[in-house]
């Protein structure tokens, strides 16, 4: 199956997906070595453990009626803090600190293991009390290790593994921290006996710190006001009770400030209350000693109009009256503050701007106050609280300027208008008029007086009635007793997943970047019409490397295959050059000789005589391929370096006496087969000067007339030119190729010498190809009728 990708090269799918089969072992050596790793991971990582609860932030309905008491006056606004700001007050360091101080999270006991330590949240085997104050405790940290020895001794030591004092259960213990005494549990001291105990101490707002970045807050939705919260540790109890306890403080806090600003409140309304009484009974004494003095018991009205219109007036200048008298009021209060107390609300202002900054101005004195339970003023949150809370005072002391200016203004307007009226009524008798007067200041304060009163029984009531911020929908539970971290299932499958990734990227890359040629397959792709006539298995050390006569080795079934290609090629091509097969390779090393070699002995086998050249004339190797060799007098020479000054190509080409048979030379290794050898002869100094000697084409024109075959073994063909001189003298070039070394860039080199036609009839050779690649990618191979072993029977 064949597809065509956009480059216009055919993509033959089934050989990809033959690049990877083939490298089976790879993927499952890297998803056994993963998934280990994944296993030991999850087999020795600390499980983590998920509690999560559910909050109804409730509408604050302007909080408890302690701000309501003045909303009509305009002190305050209505306007809750949104669901935001509560999810910060919930979540604030100080909101955790006090839950790890309520709940002793400060101090953690572990039990030691061998490779993991287990934490003991509920029920210790012993507890630890501290001599020195909570403060000390609450911002200090401390280390040391505890062995019970007994139910009355432990073992106490200040590093793990190092031999420690042992003490008496109840007895103090000097330590950094000050005296401590630990206390055992009776109920639980026989199941923790006789082991290592790991106890830390840490500063309240540094385990705060922590469980503030492990929580997980949020709501349903953009305007929902369901709050979601989740928390991780790997003890699942203690995740549900932080949570619990942050949501107990958090309406316990909320509570708390709606009563104290009740009770500021309160109190305002009483001091102003008892002012006003005084005033008030003023007022009626001097209208009872004005009746009794002047004998008067009712008077009757001189003007009805006059008296409606005044009376009108009368009521605005009272209204406009009792703001100026408030407004006052809170003006010297602020004025007289020295610090940044709640201040009293709802005292009756109709600005709504002042009633937004009492309110605000309220909520951050609160949570100053709060903040330096823990801290103190030069914490940079509580000098940031102290700007903000100064710049709010100064912008109510502008405010309740500008309405003291704008009241006084309405009240002379009303004044003037009065005094035209009373102008008209002053011509009654003096007594009405007094009478009048005394009238109209006994109303105010009479006014005021009752309002106060009112307002300080819903002060009351809000104060009794102050309900906490939000409401409990779910308190913190766990959906399961799984550990949501590690996560088995995603870690397994991205463990697989990677497992599978690893080989194939690097395979892939290094398909990508390997321009190597691996095969006879391979090959073809590159050079296109050029043949290919067979490929040579790659051979280990233990591998014979020469054939035999009844050899069935994967070699010697390679190189029929290679004789009977060859012989097929020569018959169906004439050619004047005889029969005379040239061996070249593009460098040293990729097997040339061993072709050479055994592809003479392999048409020896069958009945052909063959003659063996050694054309190498720089590097000569046929005489370290054979063992042992006799000269024409069936004399035997070992194999040793003096046998390379025997007589050989280069003495026949120097000397023009010398005649071709005494070049000629048997192996004891070949007597059985129709193999001649001439080897190179000596190294001359001038090797392409001799090999253009006439001499050349008479002798293989007298060992073609005389042998079937004529195997020269030449140069490498990109070292030198010996190859290309030798070329025209032969039939048929087979040029060797060595599977993962050749580089397929090279192989233009003789590529375009054919094309110049300085290579007759060039064939190729692969040599050392992998068995997974001999045959078409290994599916076909060779060895055909050859037992072969099981997998798991190759050590055998």
């Amino acid at each position: 199956m064949n597809l065509l990708g956009n480059s216009g090269s055919n993509i033959n799918i089934r050989e990809q997906v033959a690049l990877y089969t083939k490298q089976w072992r790879w993927f499952v050596l890297s998803l056994v070595v993963i998934l280990l790793f994944a296993f030991l991971y999850i087999r020795y990582t600390v499980p983590k453990y998920a509690a999560q609860a559910q909050l109804h932030i409730l509408p604050d309905e302007n909080s408890s009626a302690d701000v309501s008491l003045f909303q009509d006056l305009g002190v305050f606004t209505e306007g809750g803090s949104s669901v935001e700001d509560e999810i910060q007050i919930l979540t604030s360091r100080s909101n955790l600190t006090q839950a790890v101080k309520e709940l002793g999270l400060n101090i953690k006991i572990e039990s030691l293991g061998k490779i993991l330590d287990t934490e003991i949240y509920e029920n210790p085997p012993f507890r630890i009390n501290f001599i020195e104050h909570d403060s000390v405790i609450y911002n200090s940290s401390l280390t040391f290790f505890l062995t019970i020895k007994s139910p009355t001794k432990y073992e106490y030591s200040e590093f793990e593994g190092e031999p420690g004092k042992v003490v008496d259960f109840g007895k103090q213990i000097e330590t950094s921290l000050g005296d401590l005494v630990i206390t055992p549990n009776q109920e639980k001291m026989s199941s923790y006996s006789d082991r290592d105990y790991k106890i830390t101490i840490k500063s309240a707002g540094k385990v705060a710190s922590s469980y503030k970045l492990n929580l997980v807050v949020g709501t349903m939705s953009e305007f929902s006001q369901i709050v979601n919260i989740s928390l991780e540790d790997p003890v699942q109890k203690k995740a549900k009770h932080i949570i619990d306890k942050m949501i107990a403080i958090y309406n316990r806090n909320g509570v708390d400030d709606r009563k104290a600003i009740a009770d500021k409140t309160s109190e305002f309304i009483n001091n102003r209350i008892a002012s006003i009484y005084e005033n008030l009974s003023s007022a009626d004494q001097i209208e009872e000693e004005f009746k009794s003095g002047k004998g008067i018991t009712n008077i009757a009205a001189q003007s009805d109009i006059n008296l409606n219109v005044s009376a009108a007036s009368n009521q605005r200048l009272n209204d406009v009256g009792v703001q100026l008298n408030i407004a006052e009021s809170m003006k010297d209060y602020l004025d007289s503050q020295t610090g940044f107390e709640v201040l009293p609300s709802n005292i009756g202002l109709a600005d709504p701007s002042i009633v937004n900054s009492v309110e605000r101005y309220n909520q951050l004195a609160l949570e100053r106050q709060r903040l330096l339970k823990s801290s103190n003023e030069k914490n940079p949150i509580i000098v940031n609280l102290d700007q903000e809370l100064e710049g709010l005072k100064r912008g109510m002391q502008s405010s309740l300027n500008g309405v003291t200016g704008n009241l006084s203004l309405e009240m002379n307007s009303l004044s003037k208008q009065l005094s035209t009226l009373n102008s008209r009524i002053y011509s009654a008798p003096r007594n009405e008029r007094a009478l009048r007067d005394i009238s109209r200041k006994q109303q105010t304060t009479e006014q005021l007086y009752l309002y106060l009163l009112q307002k300080r029984e819903e002060s009351k009531i809000a104060y009794a009635s102050a309900k906490p911020k939000s409401k409990v929908v779910d308190s913190a539970y766990s959906n399961s007793g799984t550990p949501v971290s590690p996560n088995q299932p995603i870690i397994y499958l991205a463990s697989f997943v990677l497992g599978l990734l690893v080989p194939f990227s690097i395979i892939y890359v290094n398909n990508v970047l390997d321009n190597k040629v691996h095969s006879k397959a391979d090959l073809e792709k590159f050079i296109n019409d050029i043949p290919v006539i067979g490929e040579l298995p790659r051979l280990g050390k233990k591998d014979s490397k020469k054939v035999e006569k009844e050899d069935r080795s994967v070699l010697a079934e390679s190189l029929r295959i290679i004789r009977t290609n060859l012989d097929y090629i020569l018959k169906t091509k004439e050619s004047n050059r005889g029969n005379v097969i040239l061996v070249t390779s593009s460098v040293p090393g990729e097997g040339k000789t061993f072709f050479s070699s055994n592809l003479s002995s392999i048409l020896g086998y069958a009945g052909k005589k063959v003659v063996l050249v050694g054309a190498d004339i720089r590097n000569p190797r046929l005489y370290t391929f054979f063992d042992m060799e006799t000269d024409n007098e069936n004399t035997i020479f070992k194999k040793t370096p003096e046998r390379k000054k025997r007589i050989g190509l280069t003495d026949y080409l120097s000397d023009e006496k010398l005649e071709i048979d005494a070049l000629i030379h048997h192996s004891l290794d070949l007597k059985d087969r129709n193999v001649d050898i001439i080897y190179s002869g000596k190294i001359p100094p001038n090797p392409a000067e001799l090999l253009i000697n006439s001499r050349v084409k008479e002798l293989f024109k007298e060992l073609s007339d005389k042998y079937d075959y004529v195997i020269v073994d030449s140069a490498p063909l990109m070292v030198v030119t010996d190859t290309v001189i030798l070329s025209e003298h032969a039939r048929k070039v087979i040029y060797v190729v060595k599977a993962g070394s050749t580089d397929k860039e090279v192989l233009n080199f003789p590529l375009n010498l054919k094309k110049d036609g300085k290579l007759n009839d060039l064939s190729f050779v692969v040599n050392s190809v992998k068995d997974s690649e001999l045959g078409y990618g290994g599916k076909y191979g060779y060895g055909y009728g050859r037992e072969k072993k099981k997998w798991w029977k190759l050590g055998a």
